[in-house]
């Protein structure tokens, strides 16, 4: 198994968080992986975006023209990733904020509400965790275990209190996104 994810939004959404979280869930569970950030000046409130492949055997190069998996997060993002998916492949996109939603037949596109389920949870800063969830729902890349090892490896210790709510975003996300009808 190697799947080539991409994730893209606007800095200051937990983009690169998600990439690395997503990348030491991988090393916890013996895989090889890379994490690669890109990101403007303007890394607050400017497009930001994270290559990461999970394999089980060794990754050739990590750079990337084309993915299994894209995550986008914004319009501009939808815009730049959607031709790059390959045929086959995997969009996931939260709906808050896109105006013109995916138009290729030959991905599956999932929709996830996130920004959504991350207000009704009251706290916005789990919304890269709810996405996630999303992900490990459709395409399991990682185990939630391996996700729970990660949070606490990349997490400094006095923000482990809030594994637990992370935990429990990853789960919500599961249960929220929804196969767009093509």
């Amino acid at each position: 198994m190697e799947k080539e994810i991409i994730i893209s939004g606007f800095g200051g959404q937990g983009v690169l968080s998600m990439g690395k979280i997503l990348a030491y869930s991988g090393l916890m569970e013996g895989k090889e992986v890379t994490w690669m950030p890109a990101y403007g000046p303007e890394q607050r409130g400017g497009t930001a975006n994270v290559t990461v492949i999970v394999s089980d055997e060794r990754i050739s190069s990590p750079i990337l023209s084309t993915y299994d998996i894209a995550i986008v997060l914004n319009q501009p993002s939808l815009d730049k990733f959607e031709p790059k998916v390959k045929p086959g492949g995997i969009l996931i996109y939260d709906g808050y904020g896109i105006i013109n939603p995916p138009t290729r037949s030959d991905i599956t596109v999932y929709r996830i509400d996130a920004m959504d389920k991350a207000a009704e949870m009251k706290n916005g800063k789990i919304f890269n965790m709810i996405v996630l969830g999303g992900l490990l729902e459709v395409c399991p890349v990682v185990s939630h275990a391996g996700m729970e090892k990660a949070l606490y490896k990349t997490l400094p210790e006095r923000h482990h209190g809030l594994i637990p709510l992370n935990m429990q975003a990853l789960e919500e996300g599961g249960k929220i996104i929804s196969r767009m009808a093509r």
